[in-house]
């Protein structure tokens, strides 16, 4: 069997990764991957530069999903990876210009902690009312239609909960809008919750007792066991996966600077165009952006490419700034802030990444990592790098104060990196568009799609849906 890859990120790179696998172990597959830029790993990319590891893209995945560590195990990475510094866990939301931090308690969006919530300046008095009655919402009938994010998080606390909170996480893990994002594809688990409880914190207060009571019973069976942080990182930078992986690869099989300019169905196989030729493969996994896909699904099946093109992305900025220490101020304390987007500033949210994974920044060195661009920002793309760092450290500056980083201070380095709709979005109905999606695929057992935009934007589900593609058709095939 001859499998083309077209898409060279981690998705695809984990599906040759386990075709090669196969390959070594006795089967009978080939595979040739296609990638359109010069580099492998798609949005996965760093860099060291004077000690300090700079992540372009993602820096780490989170450790819930056990795709990505258990890859890293498998190509011996695990002394590399590097778990984020959980005991100053601390993150603040800018309103009104001054950092506010989340109140203790809240368990993602949903406040469970009455004292700490009703203390907090993060929402005026008649949100934190609301949040009271909240306890007091009955259960909803299940089988209504998706609704926004928002809405959901409207209905049980209000328009600034919205705002303040809904908005700014989900922007800073999606580069999304939260009046968009669908509520039964981002938070399944809240659905079911108000279902069954109809009250979301009530809900989570119940979740919260049973994790209790499991740890509890695992301590009376003498496991020992500690709660694992919650973002994991590779200590020499995500670039440290994705060459590993390449490493594992057949060279001879990987063709970097080659866009593939059509795609075709015969009867009994696919025809791949590329650099001016073409090749026949027995089977197809696309790995690309889903608005690629289309493009190139689009004489093969119309209809899966409207379905395809019908997915929404968005673009995003990464500026990483580096600082001597003696020349700043004290930083708030934690992981660094969000910023809403009612505050009016270009910047969606900044880490300080020296204090969130401890060892990849040299001591005496500060590490400033924002985030701009967004749904509601995509024009910021095209400003110049100059003018986009001056607008992060005025905007920095403004924020901390000039008495922590003073405007006349220059950072030791600059690095802007641009994703163009590199964020898939799970608007609502985004769970009919997967159904309807898989009924075409269904009409062409040779294809797969592995990504971003279909069950899971993370590093892990990149990973696993890129594996997954593959041994199903091997499953198939061999």
């Amino acid at each position: 069997m001859r499998i083309a890859i077209i898409g060279g990120g981690i998705a695809g790179l984990s599906a040759a990764y386990q075709l090669e696998q196969a390959r070594q172990n006795g089967a009978q597959a080939e595979y040739t991957l296609f990638e359109a830029r010069n580099r492998l790993g798609g949005c996965l990319a760093s860099e060291i530069v004077d000690g300090a590891v700079l992540e372009r893209g993602p820096d780490s995945f989170i450790t819930e999903k056990p795709a990505a560590a258990a890859l890293c195990r498998e190509l011996g990475l695990e002394a590399e990876l590097t778990p984020s510094n959980d005991a100053d866990r601390k993150t603040c939301i800018l309103v009104r210009n001054r950092l506010v931090p989340l109140p203790d308690g809240l368990m993602f969006l949903v406040p469970t902690k009455l004292i700490s919530t009703a203390l907090t300046p993060l929402f005026s008095l008649p949100t934190k009312l609301r949040m009271g009655l909240e306890l007091l919402l009955p259960p909803r009938p299940t089988g209504l239609p998706d609704e926004s994010v928002a809405s959901l998080v409207e209905r049980h606390f209000g328009r600034e909960t919205v705002d303040r909170l809904a908005d700014p996480l989900l922007s800073g893990i999606y580069g999304g809008d939260a009046a968009q994002l669908s509520a039964h594809t981002v938070l399944p688990s809240l659905v079911e919750m108000e279902h069954k409880y109809g009250s979301l914190t009530r809900g989570m207060l119940a979740a919260h007792r049973q994790m209790l009571a499991r740890s509890q019973k695992s301590a009376k069976a003498g496991s020992r066991h500690e709660s694992p942080a919650i973002f994991t990182a590779m200590r020499g930078g995500m670039q440290q996966l994705v060459n590993a992986v390449v490493a594992r690869l057949d060279s001879a099989s990987l063709r970097l600077s080659t866009p593939v300019s059509s795609i075709k169905k015969t009867a009994r196989a696919w025809s791949v165009s590329a650099d001016g030729k073409t090749e026949f493969f027995d089977a197809v996994i696309m790995a690309t952006p889903a608005w690629t896909a289309a493009s190139l699904l689009g004489r093969v099946d119309p209809v899966l490419a409207e379905e395809l093109s019908g997915i929404p992305y968005s673009s995003s900025i990464t500026i990483n700034l580096i600082y001597d220490e003696a020349q700043l101020g004290h930083l708030p304390d934690g992981f660094g802030f969000l910023v809403p987007a009612s505050e009016g500033r270009a910047m969606l949210a900044c880490t300080f990444v020296h204090r969130k994974f401890l060892g990849r920044t040299p001591p005496g060195k500060a590490v400033l990592r924002t985030f701009l661009g967004g749904m509601k920002k995509e024009a910021l793309l095209d400003e110049s790098d100059d003018a986009l760092v001056a607008i992060v450290r005025r905007e920095l500056s403004e924020i901390l104060g000039e008495e922590v980083l003073p405007s006349r201070v220059e950072p030791k380095l600059a690095q802007v990196s641009r994703w163009p709709r590199a964020m898939a979005q799970y608007a609502v109905g985004h769970q009919q568009r997967k159904q309807r999606i898989a009924l075409r695929l269904a009409n062409l057992p040779t294809l797969r799609l592995a990504g971003n935009a279909y069950d899971g934007i993370g590093v892990p589900d990149c990973i696993r849906l890129g594996r997954k593609a593959a041994n199903e058709l091997l499953a198939a095939g061999l």
